[in-house]
């Protein structure tokens, strides 16, 4: 007999590895297709700042922004105790500062001590800034996290084979087409991040948008304690010392290969804001395909094609937006009203 699953998930980031626990959660069985190695794309790359209400963050994204963030910490925890990573889940806050005007957060989310006393490595800054309370999370540990969840909850994964068709039978979705093989399953979900537009017969308009990024570390473990958002940089501190520095946004297709030039400016850039960084190690430098979309939006739910749906385009939002895409998506997959109104990130709306 051909094994079949219930949900094949394409794409192992950390959207498809949410996703995939989320339904072993309700008892579907899964299958995780990757094309490389789960977690080394997008996730891989990406920062962890939990940013739940930026001044780039869409308002028909705000809704949902807002309540993942709110689960973080339980879906954290809940990773952290089934896997035995650390996934390094501060809160310590963010200092922002803007070049022009300050959005209008709530006093709540504010301190009114002086900068200095807040993050004394900072250099005097004389543009605003406004302190929030929010969170980061090294996106590394958390996909090692998930894996090893998934794993343990008996998520089939498949990887090092890219998915290069959906299989249809009378109309409906029936499986995945690879290079090497062929899977069945009830329902297909795609979450291949700047990849999701390329497995037929459905063409979405997902393209990978470039960020460079560099990670350092000085004799001082605690240099910093907060995030520091700047126009033209951002700082988050690891619990183990380590310092990233980011980051580009580049329309350069697949090109992943980072450009000296580029890590030098942003590392003098936060050399400027903390100067005490002109001492410290550069670890790493590297670069990620973020998934962009035409509206900045995300692209979720079901599909024209019975049994197919869609999860990628989070763009610089995968991370933060994990919890909540997974519990809509299974909600959706498994034929659940999904607890928040989707149908904006519909990918009908692209249809022509």
């Amino acid at each position: 007999m051909v094994k079949t699953w219930d949900v094949i998930v394409i794409g192992g980031g950390i959207i498809g590895l949410s996703i995939s626990l989320a339904l072993r959660k309700l008892g579907t069985t899964v299958l995780l297709l990757e094309r490389g190695e789960p977690g080394r794309e997008a996730t891989h790359a990406a920062a962890g700042m939990l940013v739940e209400c930026g001044t780039e963050t869409p308002a028909a994204l705000q809704p949902l922004a807002s309540a993942s963030a709110r689960m973080y910490p339980e879906f954290a925890h809940e990773l952290q105790d089934e896997s035995g990573v650390l996934i390094d889940l501060r809160d310590q806050g963010a200092i922002l500062f803007s070049a022009g005007y300050l959005p209008a957060y709530s006093r709540e989310a504010q301190d009114a001590r002086p900068l200095g006393e807040l993050e004394p490595a900072l250099d005097d800054a004389e543009i605003p800034a406004v302190f929030l309370q929010e969170r980061s999370v090294d996106p590394r540990a958390l996909a090692w996290a998930a894996l090893r969840a998934a794993k343990h909850r008996g998520v089939d994964i498949a990887s090092g084979t890219e998915a290069t068709e959906l299989v249809l039978s009378n109309g409906r979705a029936a499986g995945v087409s690879t290079e090497k093989s062929t899977y069945a399953a009830a329902a297909v979900v795609n979450c291949a991040g700047a990849w999701a537009g390329n497995i037929p017969p459905h063409r979405f308009p997902t393209r990978p948008v470039k960020g460079q990024m560099l990670s350092v570390i000085g004799a001082d473990r605690d240099l910093l304690r907060h995030v520091i958002r700047a126009p033209e940089v951002y700082l988050v501190p690891r619990s183990d010392g380590r310092i990233l520095i980011g980051a580009t946004v580049e329309e350069a297709g697949y090109d992943k290969r980072t450009d000296v030039a580029t890590i030098q400016r942003l590392h003098q850039a936060a050399i400027r804001m903390v100067p005490a960084l002109a001492q410290a190690r550069i670890l790493e430098a590297w670069a990620g395909l973020r998934p962009g979309t035409p509206d900045a939006l995300p692209i979720l739910g079901a599909t024209a094609t019975p049994g197919y749906f869609v999860a990628t385009g989070h763009f610089r939002d995968g991370i933060l937006l994990a919890p909540i895409t997974a519990q809509l998506m299974s909600q959706a997959i498994t034929g659940v009203q999904p607890d928040y109104d989707i149908s904006v990130f519909s990918p009908a709306r692209f249809s022509t």
